[in-house]
């Protein structure tokens, strides 16, 4: 295992230990503040949930903001990660909850700026306007949650020592699925950078179960969280559970569980599906701040109680917290970078370049793009993406929904399909016919990644893209992740 790379995973153990120091209150910091449960009680059971979850449920979360941008040099994911911690250990030192989806967001940018990569605007609206919705959404579901809890407890009273340890129960359980969901939903920020440089190889234990390298990154991952829940998560769980707004216990308790409720919808595949197979409309898969969900969820309820107690200072202070966490992250990175590249020496990216070939405008015809308006590019080699921005700007005769398409089919990506590497298929998530049409491509080289697709689309119907339906789409959308799978297993650039 190469020291070096040990060294560049340093920053995701930070982050990690960032996360845990400042999202642990988004599961107990309310039963913490209303002093339901005790810290050193709330830290063991977060520390233990955040782990298990890391590591048996976390694999999918890797790749939710990859079109932001694909960040393929271990220097740059290790700045991406480090102005991440750096960015969410400041907002925990002055005590403010912000999430690390927020901060790997600025990080992921700050990249993208300084290699001359182009951010997915779409994606990037996507997530923005969930920081938005989520806390609004938090705070309808924790307001109606709150009014229905109240009604039944006065049509229905229950002696109050009796309500006391319900609430202290409801709380634990509550505080455990949140943290299990916490480390499912965010060992992908920390360690999601990581993954295709993973230092680590799949081994099995005692011939009954397989450890993937993926799975051992996580673990690694989650250990840095648990420590930071253990060791400065306090002071975050304090402003959450108390310096908001004051909460009664059963209060605490309609906080978490609506925080949860948000997280699920915005997170389950399967609710994804569901709705798509009854033809309804389905709720994006998009990473949302879980801190968000928190402090919309306490605003709700200050909202049922009429509005009063709400601390506008505190409130105040956490809105520019969330402001500034992506701004201070996407700086840090880009400057952290310039040094990275210009004083230590260091690959902080490798440059992706773009051609029109004729094999591409053939593509490019079939898919309804007019490439006699290309002639004058073609064959023409761009660096980076924003210069072949630049040079499709100049073609009047071009409609900016073709673009995607173009940068899209251009991209250069040099594919060897390496048979010392079918090992590492074996471990995948890949179906035993997927695997097999892999193999027998053994050998050959592509140029561009669309030639990869459409050459296994050819050979086996399971590499098939359907017809594009609410139906179809989780299923598509899975494909498109294991096709990205293949890109970063099979580069030809390392």
């Amino acid at each position: 295992m190469d020291v070096s790379v040990l060294f560049f995973l340093t920053s995701g153990v930070f982050l990690g230990w960032a996360l845990g120091a400042n999202d642990a209150a988004n599961v107990f910091g309310t039963a913490v503040g209303t002093r339901m449960i005790r810290f050193t009680t709330a830290a063991l059971i977060c520390s233990v949930f955040v782990v298990l979850g890391a590591v048996y449920s976390g694999a999918g979360a890797a790749h939710t903001l990859g079109k932001l941008g694909a960040i393929n040099a271990l220097p740059g994911s290790f700045m991406a990660a480090f102005s991440a911690a750096l960015s969410v250990y400041l907002m925990t030192k002055a005590r403010v909850p912000v999430s690390t989806t927020q901060a790997i967001v600025g990080g992921i940018i700050g990249w993208n700026l300084f290699s001359e990569t182009l951010t997915d605007s779409a994606s990037l609206v996507k997530i923005l306007s969930t920081w938005l919705i989520c806390p609004i959404l938090a705070a309808v579901i924790s307001l109606g949650l709150f009014k229905s809890i109240n009604w039944l407890l006065h049509r229905y009273p229950i002696h109050l020592l009796r309500t006391d340890a319900y609430t202290r129960v409801g709380l634990v359980f509550a505080g455990a699925f949140g943290s299990y969901s916490l480390g499912a939903n965010n060992i992908g920020n920390v360690m999601g950078v990581f993954v295709p440089a993973s230092p680590f190889t799949d081994f099995d234990v005692a011939g009954l179960f397989t450890i993937t390298s993926v799975q051992q990154l996580f673990l690694v991952g989650a250990i840095s969280i648990a420590v930071g829940v253990a060791t400065y998560s306090k002071r975050v769980m304090m402003t959450v559970g108390g310096g908001l707004v004051s909460l009664s216990p059963v209060a605490a308790w309609v906080v978490v569980v609506s925080h949860s409720i948000v997280l699920f919808l915005f997170a389950s595949q399967g609710l994804e599906q569901f709705l798509a197979s009854h033809d309804l409309p389905t709720i994006p898969l998009v990473p949302v701040s879980s801190s968000q969900a928190v402090v919309g969820a306490i605003i709700g309820i200050a909202i049922a109680k009429g509005g009063r107690g709400i601390r506008w200072r505190v409130l105040g202070g956490i809105g520019m917290g969330w402001m500034a966490t992506p701004m201070l992250a996407g700086f840090v990175c880009f400057v952290g970078l310039f040094f990275m590249q210009n004083v230590f020496n260091q690959e902080v990216y490798k440059p992706v370049s773009y051609r029109i070939s004729e094999q591409v405008g053939i593509e490019l015809d079939k898919q309804g793009v007019h490439t006699a308006a290309l002639t004058s590019i073609v064959s023409e080699p761009f660096d980076t993406a924003v210069d072949f921005t630049r040079a499709l700007d100049q073609i009047p005769a071009l409609d900016d929904d073709q673009y995607p398409r173009i940068l899209q089919f251009a991209e250069v990506h040099e594919t060897l399909i390496d048979a010392d590497l079918f090992k590492k298929l074996q471990s995948s998530s890949l179906s035993a016919p997927q695997i097999k049409a892999v193999k027998r491509l053994a050998g050959r080289s592509f140029d561009y990644k669309w030639q990869l697709a459409n050459v296994l689309a050819k050979t086996e119907p399971e590499w098939q893209m359907l017809p594009v339906s609410k139906i179809n789409k989780a299923r598509n959308k899975t494909l498109q992740s294991d096709l990205t799978y293949l890109y970063r297993l099979f580069s030809a650039i390392r």
